[in-house]
This record gives structure tokens, sequence and C-alpha cells, in this order.
């Protein structure tokens, strides 16, 4: 047993790692899943820690990698930075520089979450996860910052291949906008569009006016597509999309005027999404595709992101891609932070 040519990694963004290096996580993780507790993987990091800063609570984050951690034969300690000294605009404490370095002499790894409301303008949350990489001598993972979700998209692309077959070329996904009442950044979307137009799908990003998501993730899904010869549109039409779409993914996010004067106005956000009643998921308008799959992220805002009877009927894939973050994980996890593989 040996490193792999991955190990000491980051996970920040998928666009910042080869196709053929992503399709060796996808692989691995394919296998983790259907030999879950095979003794050939829960050793890979037998007695090491996996650090993971939660700035933000969650759900399946939080679960999934604790559970990743453990089935490789490790520990993965939760840590909240409000209750350790770190340094900030306004109190004295560690330095990043400091932290990263320590904390390189204990774990195996460090996880971040940092989310909309904890950071004053966009991408503050993914420039302090890329300052943890400069210091750190041990992967960083993104476990979700404002710009980026790398592991979600993972698990979106595995749950994909497994309804639709490995080459998705051809297949049209439809990222489309949904009101609610959540204010969620832009960060799984985002990360969607990218990792799904390198696996040669079309496509289309639905959303009312004044709901722009950045646009140089745009510019790099545009050129992903152009890459793979697959297409890329956008329309402000809330049916539209669906026409001839594969899959559906049906998510609220903020506009771009959600930061100003240094502060996340969540509030605002809320209502003004509100208002957008019709840009719900239905049934009506999954008739208008291809029998489409549904997935989500979660967690679902039902009743307003999409109806039950669409999130939870036959061609909802929810739940299995919930499940694949465990598996990507676990492959990440192997991948970077193991020297057994």
């Amino acid at each position: 047993m040996s490193k792999s040519h991955l190990f000491g990694r980051d996970m920040i963004c998928s666009q910042d790692w080869k196709k053929e290096e992503l399709d060796e996580i996808l692989e691995l993780a394919k296998k983790m899943k259907k030999d879950r507790f095979s003794p050939k993987f829960t050793k890979l990091l037998e007695h090491r820690t996996f650090f993971m800063f939660f700035y933000n609570p969650s759900v399946r984050t939080r679960q999934s990698f604790e559970c990743a951690a453990t089935e490789l034969g490790g520990h993965a300690q939760f840590l909240e930075p409000k209750t350790m000294r770190l340094k900030t605009k306004k109190t004295a404490g560690e330095t990043t520089e400091d932290a990263a370095k320590v904390m390189s002499r204990y774990a195996c790894g460090i996880g971040i979450r940092i989310l909309e409301d904890k950071i004053s303008y966009y991408g503050q949350g993914d420039e302090l996860l890329r300052e943890y990489a400069k210091y750190a001598d041990i992967p960083i993972v993104n476990m979700a910052d404002d710009k980026f979700h790398p592991c979600q998209a993972l698990a979106d692309v595995m749950g994909i291949q497994e309804h639709l077959g490995e080459d998705l070329k051809g297949k049209k996904i439809l990222i489309t906008w949904a009101h609610g009442a959540l204010a969620r950044s832009w960060c799984s979307v985002q990360e969607a569009a990218l990792l799904c137009s390198r696996y040669g799908m079309d496509v289309t990003i639905a959303y009312p006016q004044g709901y722009d998501l950045d646009p140089k993730v745009i510019e790099d899904v545009k050129k992903n597509c152009s890459e793979n010869g697959a297409k890329f549109e956008t329309t402000n039409d809330v049916k539209d999309g669906y026409k001839g779409a594969h899959v559906v993914y049906s998510r609220n996010w903020m506009s771009p005027n959600a930061y100003h004067d240094g502060e996340f106005h969540k509030q605002e956000e809320i209502e003004k999404a509100l208002g957008y009643p019709e840009w719900i998921c239905d049934a009506e308008k999954m008739k208008l595709t291809e029998n489409a799959l549904f997935t989500h992220p979660m967690p679902i805002d039902r009743g307003h992101e999409v109806t039950d009877d669409v999130a939870s009927g036959p061609r909802s894939i929810i739940y299995d891609v919930a499940e694949n973050r465990l598996h990507v994980q676990k492959a990440i996890m192997a991948l970077t932070m193991s020297e057994r593989l």
C-alpha cells in the first residue's frame, strides 16, 4: 500500500482538478458504495483525525463527514470557530497562518464550512479556505463555502450517472431558481453547473431577472460546454428550460445585491424571493421534460422550491444523492489523506 498521486491535494473547487482526477474520485466512491465496509477501506485513516470547522451548522455535511472518517478507521473532530481563539477584524487571536500550521501537526486534513451569513461580502468564505490552503501542510476540503460546494456536485454527478449511465453527453440538466424563505448562497448551483458541464451535459440555467450568478463562474461553465461540444443556455422564462431536460435541479439562491454596506441582508432577500411563487418546480412543469430526474442538495424548502409530489416522487433521486455525499467524501479523504491506499 502507498500514497495516491493525489495525496496532499486540496479540494476547494472541482474546476481546480483535471477531469481524469475527478473520474478517479467517482470511480473510488462507487467502489466504496458497493463494498462499503470492506477491509480494503476500513483502515485507510486508522488513528488519524480530520478537523471540521463549522462556521455554519449542517445536517448532512457533519453527519456524512463524521461517518466517512469513522468508516475509514479515523476520527472527525467537530470544531466551532466561535469557541476558538481565532483572530478576526474585531478580536485578537491566532492568525490563519498560525492556526493552519499548528493543525497540520495534529490532523490529516481540515474541512471548512462557511456560508452566506458568516461573511460580509461575496467570495470572502472562499478566500478563507484558500488562505488556509496556502499555509497548511495537509489537505483543505471545502465543506461548502459561499462560491463552491465540490463534494455536493460530485455526489450529484454520481447520482445522475447511477440513473442515466456513465456517459452523460447529450443529456440536459436544468438548474432553475426557485422561490423560498432561505436566501441561499450560490455554492451548490454554481458547482453543479461547473461539474455537469465537465461531464458533457447540456446546461440550462433559468432564473428571474436580477438573479444572475457569478459571471466568472458562468464563463467557466460556457468554456466547459464548448470544450465538450455541449450547449449552454440561460433563460428568464419560468417554463422554457424544462423542455427536453433529463435532470431538473430546482433551488433557491440569493441575488447579487444580497451584500451591501458590509452586511448580508437576508430578510430583504427572503421577502424579495417570496414574490415569485410561480418559480416552483411542480408536476406540471416536469411534464415538459424528457421524464426528467429531480434532484436537490437538501435541505429542501418544500412548497416553495418544489412540491412534495415531485420531491418525493418516483423520479426523485434526492436520497441517492444525499447518500453519495458519504461515499464521495470517503473517496476524497482516502485519495488525499491516506498513506495506505
